[in-house]
């Protein structure tokens, strides 16, 4: 995926919500492009004080958790976000990210039954996440791709 590409989109998914809900939808963004499962939004902001949105998502292997980890950071702090806290990057099994109003979770499928963050939201409202999200290469990224490396 063209950087350039991921830049443009991100932008145009920062548009469509006000802020948090913007920056989860980002994330959701990301986490979808690069191939992660199950991913989930929970509007918590009527349960905790600690934040409006949790993410979850889970990773198939470690590298890819790892890689949608360090590619949410990077993309949301050139658009604004801090990091005021990462948890869990060397091992993999759960990437926490904590944004201040909004954290990601990336799990590893084991870890995320362990854990079963979805029960303690059980009663929060999901946002939808909207099916362009999901990776599916565009023509316009196909070109960028191939263009890059001509």
């Amino acid at each position: 995926m063209s950087n350039t590409y991921a830049d443009r989109e991100i932008k145009k998914v920062l548009e469509t919500a006000e802020y948090p809900k913007n920056m989860a939808l980002a994330s959701a963004w990301i986490i979808a492009n690069f191939k992660g499962i199950n991913i989930k939004i929970f509007d918590v902001s009527k349960f905790s004080s600690l934040c409006d949105y949790n993410i979850i998502a889970s990773a198939e292997n470690t590298t890819q958790a790892k890689s949608i980890a360090t590619e949410i950071q990077k993309q949301l702090r050139s658009n604004g976000a801090n990091v005021n806290s990462l948890e869990g990057l060397s091992e993999g099994d759960w990437i926490l990210i904590d944004m201040g109003d909004f954290i990601v979770h990336i799990f590893q499928e084991l870890s995320r039954e362990v854990f079963n963050l979805e029960e303690l939201w059980s009663e929060a409202s999901q946002v939808e996440i909207p099916n362009e999200y999901y990776y599916g290469t565009s023509e316009e990224a196909k070109k960028e791709t191939v263009d890059q490396y001509f």
